[in-house]
């Protein structure tokens, strides 16, 4: 069984670097609607991306979330950007850092993004998002397209919200149907809701080990597991890791700043005799500095075989 380790968007690493630098549309507003602000941003967005991507290759890091906020305002309606033969080149360059290095990337678009949306204005929204965010992994040529997502809102209960959810799914395109991942969620649809869910329609699961502690419905995810990884069919099953920031009501929802190791050495350990290649994106606040805090961790207390900084073998 072999894990790679991934995580999301931002190397903590890397100061004052990010490929999330944002415009409000208010600040469009205020600037005069100057595009050439929106522009400046993307412009920042890439380059910084590039670097991000440069230090995955070098510290052989083989698994990364994109931002969704690459580009600015892309789908708002008072804008029209022409941003695709404007940066096709830079993207190019950029994803073929990425297909020469077989790093796997995917995208997780932000909570306005609800296919089981009861208003029409919101669904629109919704397939305006998708669209771009699949532009975006077509612009960075990336084989295997994923786009995360949640199931959505629950109005006028679960049963009715996942027959949306369904009834949705079947009427966008086929390019972004083939895209689509669906996560469980940390207060409505559980690991149980979503596995329904991707098998109905052929899509892949991807389980939140976080999300399962905070709505589990006393549901035995060891039962599961075989299930889940095996809605996956063209890439290995991912799987969203993160720990409590504590144990409190409150704060269960909330991550923490780093992995507790010994809840990951034991979730390892529950799957490892299904001897499937699985790769875990790591959600903590501290991003790749949490995920090597965790390596550090994995090579003192476990007998993991590394084959590099961040893959390792089970037996």
């Amino acid at each position: 069984m072999k894990i790679r380790l991934g995580y999301v968007a931002i190397s903590k690493s890397l100061e004052n670097i990010t490929s999330s630098h944002s415009l409000s549309y208010t600040d469009f507003v205020k600037s005069g609607k100057d595009i050439n602000k929106i522009y400046d941003r993307i412009d920042k967005n890439l380059i910084d991306l590039e670097k991000i991507i440069d230090y995955n290759i070098k510290n052989n890091i083989h698994f990364y979330r994109l931002t969704s906020k690459l580009i600015p305002l892309a789908t708002h309606k008072e804008i029209k950007l022409e941003y695709i033969d404007k940066y096709e080149k830079k993207f190019q360059k950029i994803g073929n850092k990425i297909k020469q290095n077989k790093m796997r990337v995917d995208l997780h678009p932000d909570q306005f993004t609800i296919l089981n949306s009861t208003k029409q204005d919101v669904l629109d929204n919704t397939k305006k998002i998708l669209e771009h965010q699949y532009k975006v992994l077509e612009l960075l040529d990336i084989e295997n397209k994923i786009i995360i997502l949640h199931t959505g809102g629950n109005v006028f209960g679960k049963e009715q919200a996942i027959k949306r959810f369904i009834n949705n799914f079947n009427k966008l395109p086929n390019h972004i149907k083939e895209t689509i991942a669906l996560e469980n969620d940390d207060k409505i649809f559980n690991i149980k809701d979503v596995l329904y869910i991707c098998q109905k329609l052929d899509i892949p699961c991807v389980l939140d080990y976080h999300h399962h502690i905070c709505n589990n419905n006393g549901i035995n995810i060891n039962e599961y597991y075989l299930d889940i990884f095996s809605t996956w069919k063209k890439v290995n099953p991912k799987i969203h890791f993160s720990s409590p920031k504590n144990q409190t009501k409150k704060d269960i929802r909330s991550h923490h700043d780093y992995i507790d190791p010994d809840s990951f050495i034991n979730f390892i350990e529950s799957v490892k005799h299904l001897d499937f290649d699985i790769d875990i994106m790591i959600e903590a606040k501290e991003k790749d500095e949490a995920m090597f805090r965790l390596i550090r961790n994995l090579k003192y207390k476990t007998n993991y075989k590394f084959i590099d900084d961040t893959t390792f073998e089970v037996f």
